[in-house]
């Protein structure tokens, strides 16, 4: 057997060694990136985690905390000042009736801090404006 033949006949075998290496470094890439994502947004979930206990409120679950704001704060950080986002406070800010017994309540601001506390941790630079909206909403000390 000539030594051209040989090459040419394990020609697939170094295609196939080629192929598998490209697939395991593009792996590889993919896997680092999200890993570091996924540290990222364990990090700022602790961070928001204490925060939150330094004012006085329970721990959170961080992991849980971690998939669902990721490390942009998901949908908190999606316009948090928008018209319907207000509309939501207001409605949860209510006696709990529905249709005509539905009534507006004097609502804890601490349910408000907390939110402060998220944007705050996912998306700083709307936390002025969002401030001012709950500046304007009456509230007062009611959890102990």
């Amino acid at each position: 057997m000539s030594p051209t033949r040989m090459a040419t006949e394990h020609r697939w075998i170094y295609i196939g060694s080629i192929v598998l290496l490209v697939a395991f470094v593009i792996i590889g890439l993919l896997t680092y990136s999200q890993q570091k994502a996924t540290n990222e947004a364990h990090a700022k979930a602790q961070q928001l985690n204490d925060a939150l206990v330094a004012k006085g409120f329970r721990a959170i679950n961080v992991q849980n905390t971690a998939r669902t704001l990721g490390t942009d704060g998901g949908a908190v950080c999606n316009d948090p000042n928008s018209a319907l986002r207000q509309g939501l406070w207001r409605v949860q800010m209510a006696n709990g009736a529905g249709g005509p017994g539905m009534r507006p309540i004097i609502a804890d601001g601490r349910v408000l801090e907390a939110g402060a506390e998220v944007i705050k941790v996912y998306c700083p630079e709307k936390l002025a404006e969002y401030q001012e909206q709950i500046n304007a909403l009456k509230t007062g000390e009611l959890v102990r």
